[in-house]
């Protein structure tokens, strides 16, 4: 049995590793094949991806597209379905942020921000939300963060996001419980990806690695289907790095 997972922001980081992880489990579980969607606005990055996934045993299928353009991200779920019959996994995990002192942010950094966190979060569960209702079966993850409860001085448009994020988070699963689907949140804190930008050796040291929130994401997949994972969070043994 065919196991559909869409992941968005799928090239790089947490994403990336996700991908990685779910191919690895391919074929060591009963009726678990994986054929991974993986979106990314970069299609260099996508390629070499859906190779690997390839040789550890997965199917891929790859698409170029920024989740913010949601008449291109309904054509992929579109498509997914009419290909496959069904969707069984969404992985809300394509995220960006502009960070910087408050009078310093810009209507530009506002809008990059919350296209894709806000507007294309909800507009991709939205579409994707429907098959797995009907079908009485799937899983949402959302790949917030620990901002999305917790605020730093320096990012007010990512934690107004995230936040945001949550308050979605939280309607899906009232919506969700009366259909077998599974919502799981995934609060990240400091991981060592590519938006952080350049990082100081000391201050690397000391973050998490993608690998680290994706093992237990794919995890939570697998458990029995009576069974859901509600929340995920992650943090440095040393806590949050602060502002």
């Amino acid at each position: 049995m065919k196991n559909i997972i869409i992941i968005t922001g799928a090239g790089k980081g947490i994403g990336r590793s996700i991908a990685l992880d779910f191919a690895k489990e391919a074929g060591k579980h009963n009726n678990f094949n994986p054929v991974l969607i993986l979106i990314s606005r970069t299609l260099s990055d996508l390629e070499p991806l859906s190779s690997e996934c390839g040789r550890l045993g997965a199917e891929t299928e790859i698409f170029q597209a920024d989740i913010a353009d949601t008449a291109k991200i309904g054509n992929i779920v579109d498509t997914t379905f009419r290909r496959y019959g069904q969707i069984d996994c969404l992985v809300n995990n394509a995220g960006v942020g502009r960070f910087g002192p408050l009078a310093e942010l810009t209507e530009d950094d506002y809008e990059y921000t919350m296209s894709v966190n806000l507007k294309g979060t909800f507009f991709l569960t939205q579409k994707v939300f429907p098959v797995m209702e009907k079908q009485h079966s799937g899983h949402i993850f959302f790949i917030t963060s620990v901002a999305a409860r917790t605020a730093f001085k320096s990012s007010a448009l990512y934690c107004m996001s995230k936040f945001g994020q949550k308050g979605l988070v939280e309607v899906m699963r009232l919506h969700a419980r009366s259909c077998n689907v599974r919502i799981t949140e995934v609060m990240p804190g400091a991981v060592f990806t590519p938006m952080w930008g350049e990082v100081p050796e000391e201050m690397k040291k000391v973050m998490m690695m993608p690998e680290d929130i994706s093992g237990p994401l794919v995890g939570a997949y697998l458990l029995p289907g009576r069974t859901t994972v509600e929340e995920l969070v992650f943090r440095p043994v040393g806590g949050d790095i602060n502002d």
